[in-house]
């Protein structure tokens, strides 16, 4: 059979198509870079639930989303990074609040940090305790490479849901080089903030997590991700806690709340059951409520540590010179929440009395 003088024309066209198609793709044009390779993590949270009705917002729940299914709905994902998904929720619960969890955690991000295929990391976590979670990573790492922790105010099948939105944004923080070397970090909302100083402020708003006292450190705008500012406190690759040198379980620290007249037998049955050390979130500045003295007073004869915490939630807990003589660590401005964490960790490396109050001075 003989062939048209056009298809003549085409068919060395098509054979050279078919050559090239089986070829194995080469290196990249000069001058095109590879897209960063940003690791998602699921720690599950609000994030990764469904409901079955758009305007069900509160009482969503199975099946939660994978974070492969996370991928496979946002193709926007790749125009940012390649991202590679892996799963570490606890058994499936959407909540993290486990220390041996954590401390799995931990040392799974420490394997990541020498691992040059991946540039950035991003963790899904519930907003409930994500600042907590975050906190400790970010004292227990050894990490320089960008690490956003994300979450959602709404499920992912909410009509108007945030998800979506602040995990394109977080992937893009974190494929961001300009973010490394700044320790953990928050990415809701296009904002972007150091874990140690972002607080949850309300329960179901856009606009939930907040810094009372120091703010933004960075934006996710549409156009760019940008940072004006960057936390000195120690944190990550500056740290003493990393999590190679902790013992599989951490000091019991327990929480008080300061209000009027607080019943001093809270602290004896903390002491009572074993507890290092206690943190009172005190009134006004920090001022330990007087019905709880003479119980401080015995625990710290027992050898339990005090920091005092300000329920104001804004401003520090300064150094007086009545706070020097009960002998009662400081708190500087952080929440009750993350002091303990970093006194669960202080007493866990030995430090006595000055080695509490220097570490809340430097984190």
């Amino acid at each position: 059979m003989r062939l048209s003088r056009f298809a003549c024309l085409l068919l060395p066209l098509a054979i050279l198509g078919l050559a090239r198609a089986a070829e194995i793709p080469g290196r990249l044009p000069p001058g095109i870079q590879p897209k960063p390779h940003v690791r998602l993590i699921s720690l599950g949270g609000t994030i990764s639930g469904t409901a079955k009705e758009r305007l069900n917002v509160t009482n969503y729940g199975a099946p939660r989303l994978s974070p492969e299914q996370w991928i496979a709905e946002l193709p926007d994902l790749a125009l940012y990074a390649r991202v590679t998904p892996e799963d570490l929720r606890p058994g499936g619960e959407p909540a993290v609040s486990d220390t041996a969890h954590w401390l799995k955690v931990a040392r799974r991000l420490q394997e990541i940090a020498a691992d040059d295929s991946i540039d950035g990391v991003v963790i899904t976590h519930g907003t409930n305790i994500m600042v907590e979670t975050g906190y400790f990573l970010s004292l227990t790492v050894d990490i320089k490479k960008p690490v956003v922790m994300v979450g959602a105010q709404r499920p992912w099948t909410a009509l108007s849901g945030d998800g979506p939105l602040n995990m394109v944004n977080a992937v893009r923080v974190a494929a961001t080089p300009a973010a490394a070397g700044k320790g953990v970090l928050h990415a809701m909302n296009q904002n972007v903030f150091p874990i140690r100083d972002v607080t949850k402020t309300s329960a179901y708003r856009m606009h939930t997590f907040q810094g009372v006292d120091l703010g933004v450190i960075g934006v996710a705008d549409p156009d760019i991700v940008k940072f004006y500012t960057a936390p000195l406190r120690r944190h990550t690759y500056r740290s003493e806690f990393l999590v190679a040198g902790l013992p599989d379980s951490l000091p019991d620290v327990e929480i008080i709340y300061g209000y009027h007249q607080t019943p001093g037998y809270l602290v004896d049955a903390m002491v009572a059951n074993g507890v290092k050390g206690i943190v009172v979130d005190g009134t006004g500045a920090g001022a330990v409520p007087g019905t709880l003295n003479e119980a401080l007073k015995k625990a710290q004869a027992a050898g339990v540590v005090v920091v005092a915490t300000a329920r104001t939630r804004g401003g520090r807990v300064q150094e007086t010179p009545r706070r020097t003589e009960a002998k009662i660590v400081p708190g500087d401005n952080l929440p009750p929440e993350k002091a303990r964490i970093l006194l669960q960790l202080a007493l866990a490396k030995g430090a006595d009395l000055a080695g509490v109050k220097r570490v809340f001075d430097e984190y």
